[in-house]
């Protein structure tokens, strides 16, 4: 049932008709969705493993809590659907329509009517949206999300905590060979009481093993005038040091004795932290060379979206009697070629090898291209031989 004012605008009316799904768009949008769907939860899976893998080492090196785990995951996860989406896009499209010529869906359909824009219509209906979606999470959510994992890993930094040190407990030393104990330590983290620190390394001049031994009362942890160096502050204790198979230790007494942590220096620098700037702070940074490739690199991923969709659709087209995964491996080729020409534009541009104003239309341009002149020659017609004459 149409409105009222549409019957009573012709082109209102046009309007409405020209965006109504049909029941072949509907059909074709549902096919497209299922696949995007499946691919986006595989590749999500893929990249979630191997966020933990790295999230696991760093906890192991003491460089990260482990309770900011989870968090760090699903923080990583959402910067990573930038990137995900697209390529899941292009995986869903190929599946789906490729589906549909293996089974001469596809040729039923061209005999009744289907033509090019109906095959491209319902992949519009379904590109619009996630455009939209990833533009939200590639200019908001994205650098929200790490602002807020880079604050949560300078918080972390300024507890022992973040060394794997629990109260009551041995645990390895990080970055030696040791053992380190805590009685008590205060809830942030930063002040102990009764701490035990032994360790051990190879003396090579001699074949002997040197061990040192450190005890302390109480103490706190402090940083450095810049900002990046971790040391225990170490009050009121003693300090053993010698080989082990002589009788030549040491044994001092200190009223204060600062060790130095494992570098705790995160993966966080300059440019990362102009990356995550929020995308207003970007649009006013007209002379700074790396926010300008961070705009052109969040414009990227929605505009993504609809390259890879117009090359999904002529890679889609196969014959009945191809292998099902056939286009698969051609089109994975298509998109790494993509998305490093997007990496290196970055890059040129941050270094200032490529003028901002060209962005990375120079990427965007070749691909549609393409897309257009495969398409194009997928819907001409073969000509016909030329009869041989008798002879």
């Amino acid at each position: 049932m149409k409105p009222a004012i549409l019957r009573q605008s012709p082109i209102a009316l046009r309007v409405f008709d020209a965006l109504r799904p049909r029941i072949i768009d509907r059909y074709l949008l549902q096919e497209v969705a299922t696949s995007f769907i499946a691919a986006t939860v595989i590749l999500l899976l893929v990249l979630v493993g191997g966020a933990v893998a790295d999230l696991l080492n760093k906890i192991a090196r003491g460089r990260i809590p482990a309770d900011l785990l989870f968090t760090l995951i699903g923080l990583r996860t959402v910067g990573t659907l930038t990137i995900l989406m697209p390529l899941a896009t292009l995986l869903g499209v190929l599946l789906a329509y490729g589906r549909l010529w293996r089974d001469s869906e596809m040729a039923v359909l061209q005999s009744s009517g289907l033509d090019l824009g109906g095959l491209v219509r319902p992949l519009m209906l379904f590109a619009m949206p996630t455009m939209l979606l990833v533009g939200a999470v590639s200019f908001w959510l994205g650098p929200a999300s790490d602002r807020l994992a880079q604050q949560l890993m300078q918080e972390a930094s300024r507890s022992l905590i973040v060394a794997g040190l629990e109260p009551g407990k041995f645990v390895d030393l990080p970055g030696r060979d040791g053992v380190i104990y805590v009685g008590e330590m205060s809830g942030d983290g930063t002040q102990f009481k009764r701490m035990f620190i032994e360790s051990e390394r190879a003396d090579k001049q001699a074949g002997k093993t040197r061990i040192d031994v450190i005890t302390a009362t109480h103490g706190f942890l402090y940083h450095d005038a810049d900002g990046a160096g971790r040391y225990i502050a170490l009050q009121d204790g003693f300090r053993v040091e010698g080989k082990l198979g002589e009788d030549d230790f040491r044994l001092m007494r200190f009223a204060r004795n600062d060790i130095k942590l494992p570098d705790s220096k995160s993966d966080d620098n300059e440019t990362s932290i102009k990356r995550s700037a929020p995308t207003g702070t970007l649009l006013r940074a007209r002379d700074d060379r790396v926010m300008r490739a961070e705009l052109h690199w969040r414009l990227a991923a929605p505009l993504s979206i609809l390259v890879l969709t117009l090359l999904a659709l002529p890679l889609s087209r196969s014959s009945p009697r191809e292998p099902r995964y056939a286009r698969l491996l051609v089109a994975l080729l298509i998109w790494l070629i993509y998305y490093n020409g997007l990496l290196l534009g970055r890059s040129w541009i941050s270094q200032g090898k490529l003028a901002p104003a060209f962005g990375l239309w120079w990427v965007y341009v070749p691909a549609i291209a393409i897309a257009a002149w495969l398409i194009w020659s997928g819907q001409r017609l073969k000509r016909p031989r030329a009869a041989t004459r008798a002879t």
